[in-house]
């Protein structure tokens, strides 16, 4: 029987479909929704045809928008056919496309998959990690080294700054490097999550295949495994790893699912410690950083309601983020901060049917944690249904004691968003409002503890609006705030910002569109990276990418000619500035004046040290991380138009 949300699907027509897909933010979603399409078909090829049953589906459910992914930002064919089974199955069964994947039976799924993924097992295969396990000899991690990188923005405070001494890199170094190893994934096409560094071991995850990897590097050219952890089921990662010590003297690891479970590891051995399931809204989702304390971890919960509801089949609105501090030995909850109150009926659509509200506010950052005022401060995202909570669009202040909110400072008012509402062809859009500016202007990116002048203490935070803030961390009053274009969807300043305690470091993944309400020309403005005074906001330098499409390269990154921006967030390394470009590109500028150092492209083919084939893409989310003596890249990621890779390239000082 053909379900609900297949039916409005395929009378709204392929064309549609196709648009809707465009404005799409989880890119991901666009493959799942269209295989609803192959409810209208009966499992098998038509009698007519030679093709295999799943190529017929492709065509019909998928091909619309992602043999398009240019222009509908949907992953490419290319980048779907990297992926492992077990990450198509899980999306339709429990993941993000569940609802839809329900209308589906086991034999239709089969199809589609095998022959997405040319039949491959539904696990991708890693015996690559017992091949490179550490020999007997090599050090047991040791959780009393320093942790460089210990949670998505490096430190506590998010300042994503590392000094020579902390990275074991000097600036020198960094402008002569070279490429000592590489490890690829077996099926990974997208390398979101960026690994933990402590002392001599890289806690690297590998999203795709579900799995962590404790990866010794004491011998910096001879990397070997010590432990490997899987999820059950091979479920996808989906967070970061974060790293932290107990009051009890034990290192753990905590990392998210994509199904909400959050896993705490023994850092030594590699053993599960608790694992829990955090979701508790039909579209909940963890995508920013665990934080973890002596005596809690600190989780922001997101979701992805605004990737769905276009569905005049989906009753919306009812989700909402939320932040949670976990009992680190046995995951119990000890608060929870509500970015709203729970959604109630509002009025009657029109088909009988109530929209709810309110709604929204995703979470998509890690926390920053202000010890000394016990604060936790996080950023959100844009509603969904009204009424508009002035929590959307937000940077907010939690107690860490009590998860009660200190204070809330608004960045976009009135951004009633989802996806598809703003495209006219089609029936009406029940789930649709017009009371809107329609921006999608999260604060997608983690907010920085600093200080403004070097003195007065400041909380910095890009906006995907194009705008960088500085606020009083007692008050959440405005120091300053500098327009920098005015962004979108995957414009603006999307993963996040870096600070050195003299500069503010702001990426630019797309400048955006005049628009009449925002007082800024975009004229003057490109893609790039902008050096910000922390005291005024005002540009001390900024450097500019253009696109990358020398001959040959634009069939390496198909979409070279319209992204190539910085999306993922900045490194500061001993006076440095290390940024990797979505057109693959990774780049090391002089902190000082943004003078080009070293430049390397990564999107090329790599035979892995761990006897993989491997290939680099995009550069987005965190990607560049450092820790004893060596430089780590993450290359690939193949949503949203960008180019898919799967690989871990570690670089160091070239040898004289």
């Amino acid at each position: 029987m053909l379900n609900s949300i297949a039916f409005s699907m395929a009378r709204a027509g392929r064309v549609r479909s196709a648009q809707s897909c465009s404005r799409s933010r989880v890119g991901e979603v666009a493959l799942l929704m269209a295989v609803a399409w192959f409810a209208l078909m009966p499992v098998g090829a038509s009698a007519q045809s030679t093709e295999a049953p799943g190529a017929s589906i492709y065509k019909v459910a998928c091909a619309m928008c992602h043999e398009q992914s240019g222009s509908t930002r949907a992953p490419s064919t290319d980048a779907l056919r990297k992926l492992p089974a077990a990450t198509l199955n899980f999306a339709l069964t429990q993941g993000k496309m569940k609802a839809q994947g329900a209308g589906l039976t086991e034999a239709q799924r089969t199809q589609l998959v095998i022959y997405l993924t040319g039949g491959n097992a539904p696990l991708a295969k890693d015996e690559w990690s017992a091949r490179m396990a550490c020999p007997t000899g090599r050090p047991a991690v040791d959780v009393n080294a320093t942790a460089p990188v210990s949670t998505f923005g490096y430190d506590l405070r998010n300042t994503r700054n590392l000094s020579a001494a902390h990275s074991g890199l000097t600036k020198a170094q960094l402008s002569n490097m070279e490429l000592a190893w590489s490890i690829a994934i077996p099926g990974g096409a997208t390398m979101r999550s960026q690994p933990a560094i402590v002392g001599a071991t890289l806690f690297m995850p590998a999203p795709d295949a579900g799995a962590l990897y404790a990866i010794d590097v004491s011998q910096p050219r001879k990397p070997c495994v010590k432990w490997t952890y899987r999820t059950q089921g091979n479920v996808p990662l989906r967070t970061s790893a974060a790293y932290g010590v107990l009051a009890d003297g034990r290192g753990v690891i905590a990392i998210a699912g994509s199904d909400t479970t959050l896993h705490v590891i023994d850092a030594r051995t590699g053993q599960a410690i608790w694992t829990r399931k955090l979701g508790v809204y039909s579209y909940s989702l963890i995508t920013g950083t665990p934080v973890v304390l002596k005596d809690r971890i600190i989780v922001p919960v997101s979701q992805y309601e605004v990737a769905v509801a276009v569905s005049n089949d989906v009753q919306c609105c009812t989700n909402h983020g939320y932040v949670l501090s976990l009992d680190p030995k046995s995951g119990a909850q000890q608060w929870r901060y509500d970015t709203m109150p729970d959604a109630r009926p509002l009025r009657d659509r029109g088909d009988g049917k109530m929209l709810y509200g309110p709604s929204g506010a995703p979470i998509w950052n890690s926390p920053a944690i202000d010890l000394k005022r016990r604060l936790v401060y996080i950023g959100t995202g844009e509603s969904n249904s009204p009424p508009v909570e002035r929590t959307t669009d937000a940077i907010v202040a939690i107690g860490l004691d009590d998860g009660k909110a200190r204070w809330v400072r608004q960045g976009t008012d009135r951004d009633v968003y989802v996806e598809g509402c703003g495209l006219t062809p089609g029936p009406k859009k029940l789930n649709c409002v017009s009371d809107t500016v329609y921006r999608d202007a999260d604060f997608g990116g983690s907010a920085v503890l600093g200080a403004a002048d070097g003195k007065r203490p400041a909380v910095f935070a890009g906006q995907k609006s194009g705008t960088v803030w500085a606020l009083d961390p007692e008050s959440g009053q405005v120091i300053w705030r500098r327009a920098l274009g005015t962004g979108g969807p995957l414009g603006g300043v999307h993963w996040g910002i870096a600070y050195d305690g003299k500069t503010v470091y702001a990426p630019i993944s797309m400048v955006g569109e005049q628009r009449a309400d925002e007082p800024v020309d975009v004229s003057a403005l490109s893609s790039g990276l902008y050096a910000l005074d922390p005291a005024t906001g005002a540009t001390k330098w900024s450097f500019a990418t253009t696109p990358g499409c020398a001959p040959g390269r634009a069939q390496v990154i198909p979409s070279c000619v319209w992204l190539y921006g910085f999306s993922s967030v900045p490194s500061v390394i001993d006076g440095t500035v290390i940024q990797g470009g979505v057109d693959g590109f990774l780049y090391v500028l002089d902190g000082r004046n943004g003078r080009l150092l070293w430049k390397f492209d990564t999107a090329q083919t790599f035979t892995g040290i761990n006897g993989v084939a491997g290939k680099g893409g995009s550069i987005d989310a965190g990607g560049v991380m450092a820790g004893h003596g060596m430089l780590f890249v993450t290359s690939g990621y193949g949503l949203y138009g960008e180019t898919p890779g799967n690989v871990l390239l570690a670089f160091a000082p070239k040898e004289k």
